[in-house]
């Protein structure tokens, strides 16, 4: 799945620079006032008319392609099989094998209160209370 995946997103860019290519290579209808008055812009490639029969079928034919690898990436990546976190990748056996934490232990999100001196600890040793 993760090849299809990449070999997707490589097409999805080619697709992409030459839907921007052809764009870019079409001239638009203010082009034709340009050469009304004698200017040479309007002998292009294929031709005065020709161009605007072969790029705009091409440039559909390849937009139509990018939407439909659009879609496709985005149905692998909505339908993609993986564990939603770290606890859930987690046997139940490796659960059982953990040890607990001792009876008189603090638990990991426990804070002391405010002022608490605990065993070994000096109160010099302790931030000011607030």
């Amino acid at each position: 799945m993760e090849n299809i995946n990449s070999i997707l997103l490589v097409v999805q860019v080619l697709l992409s620079i030459s839907l921007i290519v052809l764009i870019l290579l079409q001239h638009g209808k203010g082009a034709d006032a340009g050469a009304a008055f004698g200017s040479g812009a309007s002998a292009s490639v294929f031709g005065a008319r020709g161009s605007g029969n072969f790029l705009s079928r091409t440039t559909t034919i390849v937009a139509i392609l990018f939407f439909v690898v659009c879609l496709s990436l985005a149905y692998i990546s909505a339908n993609r099989v993986s564990p939603e976190g770290v606890a859930d990748s987690v046997t139940a056996g490796e659960v059982d094998d953990m040890p607990l934490p001792e009876s008189g232990a603090m638990q990991g999100g426990d804070m002391p209160p405010a002022g608490f001196a605990g065993e070994g600890a000096v109160e010099s040793d302790l931030p000011p209370a607030q």
